[in-house]
């Protein structure tokens, strides 16, 4: 089976390629470019194509034709997400617009001063986040939890290009454990810390929940670390819509018992699937998610 890796897929040259395109004829001619590319993702991998068509076809219940339709347009949502987020970075936050529904629970939860966990997933831009909340005197330390390790070398040049540097810290997952020592200071200083819950590494551990009428595994860490933290517990998400505009959500979990990793986890199965039928080409998971493919 095709399992997460760790590693999202990409080169430096693509990354290049977008930022000439976006200084040079400007970020919505950049999305032409993305035929081209989502044309060649189309044709070419098999695999991936075929994750993510049984993602439309079995689970969204999509005609054949229609989930066909909908492989290339993911792609194509993929190269547009990726295109913003360089764009941003590089110092064009003017040229988008976005509304906030739910900036109310972040503050909230900042005014209690313990701290909070912010769960996510691999669906929308959620990496743009901070640009945005600067807009809403939202002055606040975010710490991205995450075990992906992402090509130093594409790190790098996204960093060289960005106008002002990021200001998200990283928590990497590590074998000893260490990395809850550092979720607990940043917690004991009213910060943030930011998982996404829809990937796990095979031979990690796991819990398992219905995600769109099926069985699925689930990293375990992120819901057994939030459940036993004591901590306001938020689900955060930012979608793109039509032309350069972002919706960010923000959605407290509710009436979730103490170390009940389980109830979290299914509360946030649930959250998650309102928001992959409502923007269903933005859940980028291409690989064997439900285990069901031979």
């Amino acid at each position: 089976m095709n399992k997460w890796k760790g590693k999202s897929k990409g080169t430096i040259l693509g990354y290049k390629i977008f930022v000439w395109c976006i200084r040079n004829i400007g970020i919505r001619s950049s999305y032409v470019v993305l035929y081209f590319v989502a044309s060649y993702y189309f044709l070419f991998l098999k695999k991936s194509n075929r994750y993510i068509f049984y993602y439309f076809q079995k689970r969204l219940d999509y005609s054949y034709w229609k989930s066909k339709a909908c492989v290339f347009k993911s792609y194509f949502t993929f190269g547009k997400i990726l295109i913003d987020k360089t764009a941003i970075s590089a110092g064009l936050r003017e040229k988008y617009t976005y509304e906030f529904d739910g900036v109310e629970n972040l503050k909230n939860l900042l005014a209690e001063k313990k701290g909070g966990v912010l769960i996510s997933a691999h669906i929308g831009n959620f990496e743009i986040a901070e640009h945005f909340f600067a807009d809403i005197d939202f002055d606040c330390q975010i710490n991205l939890v995450t075990t992906d390790q992402e090509v130093t070398v594409i790190k790098e040049y996204l960093e060289s290009v960005a106008v002002k540097q990021s200001n998200i810290k990283f928590i990497y997952v590590k074998e000893d454990m260490s990395h809850i020592f550092e979720i607990n200071q940043a917690l004991s200083n009213n910060e943030l810390i930011c998982f996404t819950g829809d990937r796990y590494f095979e031979g990690s551990k796991y819990l398992e929940a219905d995600l769109l009428g099926k069985s699925a595994k689930f990293p375990a860490g992120p819901f057994l670390i939030a459940s036993r933290l004591g901590v306001p517990v938020v689900y955060v998400y930012v979608m793109k819509e039509k032309n350069l505009h972002y919706h960010l959500y923000a959605r407290v979990a509710k009436n979730i018992k103490n170390r009940d990793s389980q109830g979290l986890l299914n509360s946030y199965v649930q959250n998650l699937e309102s928001m992959i039928r409502k923007y269903p080409l933005q859940w980028f998971n291409y690989f064997d998610f439900w285990d069901d493919i031979d």
